[in-house]
């Protein structure tokens, strides 16, 4: 319990929320917000931003040379403090969500705690790194409440 002398705890981060899609089905910015901190300890600065397929196209084409939407994408100017961007393509996640028989929000849970992971420097290049990320995700997700997303 804080007293009047006990210093506030410093917030852990900053999560702003850019809604450029404005399509049914996205999760609230409050759900959005406790994802990103489930997986982002420490303090610092993240910004969703939640985009249409024509934005994930452009943005997938511009920086990795792709010429088709992608369900996230992670743009980290600094480490510490933490401060990038996680871009989540809302028509893709949608589409994979249904063809993988998932539940929309779990999914999307998923790629922001996917995406938090890569602003923290995971990877999934090599099979130990992913193994090593697939674990953490899994662990962060259950903490959430959500199933293991690789699980059959």
């Amino acid at each position: 319990m804080r007293t009047k002398s006990t210093p506030r705890k410093a917030r852990t981060s900053f999560v702003g929320v850019q809604r450029a899609f404005a399509g049914r089905g996205v999760p609230s910015s409050a759900r959005l917000r406790r994802w990103v901190r489930a997986a982002g300890r420490g303090a610092g600065e993240v910004t969703l931003r939640i985009v249409g397929t024509a934005e994930g196209r452009r943005l997938n084409r511009l920086f990795r040379g792709r010429s088709r939407p992608t369900n996230v994408l992670t743009f980290c100017y600094s480490e510490n403090p933490l401060r990038g961007d996680v871009v989540l393509c809302h028509p893709v996640i949608a589409r994979e969500a249904r063809a993988q028989g998932k539940r929309r929000d779990a999914h999307y849970a998923h790629l922001v705690v996917h995406g938090m992971l890569h602003l923290r420097g995971y990877d999934h290049a090599r099979a130990h790194d992913a193994a090593r990320m697939e674990r953490r995700e899994i662990a962060i997700l259950a903490r959430l409440g959500f199933a293991d997303p690789y699980a059959g």
